[in-house]
């Protein structure tokens, strides 16, 4: 079983790949929990991990480039190169970039889809509920409310959330502290709170297709 970093080095530096197993996946910082717990509990050996910080997950303009970078450092090294990246905001560059690469890529706008399922998100066409994941909630001061300059300017509240209705926390591990943190998110954003228990979605079902293709 791997050591995960915690998540202020995830955040800012992300993980370097281990050098052994012979598919590499190429992922943002916030999902390696996710990614490990799944390798660990498949024994999938075979895959080796490397994230980019997370924090890219606000500047969606440097995601493109930081992945190209990533691929062409690890080309030599692994067999196979797959990213977990869903779009992120990068107006369709990232999967530009992969096909050009030629490198698969999980599929899905961002990764709030592919953890409830694609299909299943884009049903919902939810457009007045804001976000959060595991590691999201856990990091949501770096992440939201910070940037947004909420912890200086809090009456700035209503301009950025005014349009949202709803928190959604889709909730990968069934833990009810980090339910009741999310929780208290939602009364700071002045929005009303729904869980849901996604699990890894659409990740696992990726992570066995390309488990399985690089055996």
């Amino acid at each position: 079983m791997t050591d995960t970093p915690d998540d202020l080095t995830l955040t800012r530096s992300g993980l370097q790949a281990s050098g052994t197993g012979r598919v590499l996946l190429i992922a943002c910082g916030a999902l390696a929990r996710e990614i490990l717990a799944l390798r660990d509990l498949n024994g999938w050996d075979h895959l080796d991990l490397a994230c980019l910080p997370a924090i890219l997950h606000n500047h969606p303009e440097r995601i493109t480039g930081a992945v190209r970078a990533a691929v062409d450092k690890h080309r030599a090294t692994h067999e196979r190169i797959c990213v977990v990246y869903a779009d992120c905001g990068t107006g369709g560059q990232l999967q530009a970039a992969c096909a050009e690469m030629g490198v698969e890529m999980i599929e899905g706008p961002h990764c709030y889809a592919f953890f409830e399922g694609v299909e299943a998100f884009a049903d919902k066409g939810e457009v007045t509920a804001f976000y959060l994941t595991d590691f999201l909630v856990r990091q949501f001061d770096a992440f939201v409310w910070k940037p947004l300059g909420l912890d200086r300017h809090p009456e700035l509240r209503e301009m950025y959330f005014g349009n949202y209705e709803t928190l959604v926390y889709q909730a990968q591990t069934d833990d009810a502290a980090l339910t009741a943190l999310a929780r208290d998110h939602a009364a700071r954003l002045g929005l009303r709170f729904e869980r849901r228990l996604t699990g890894y979605g659409d990740l696992a079902t990726a992570m066995e297709r390309w488990a399985v293709a690089g055996r």
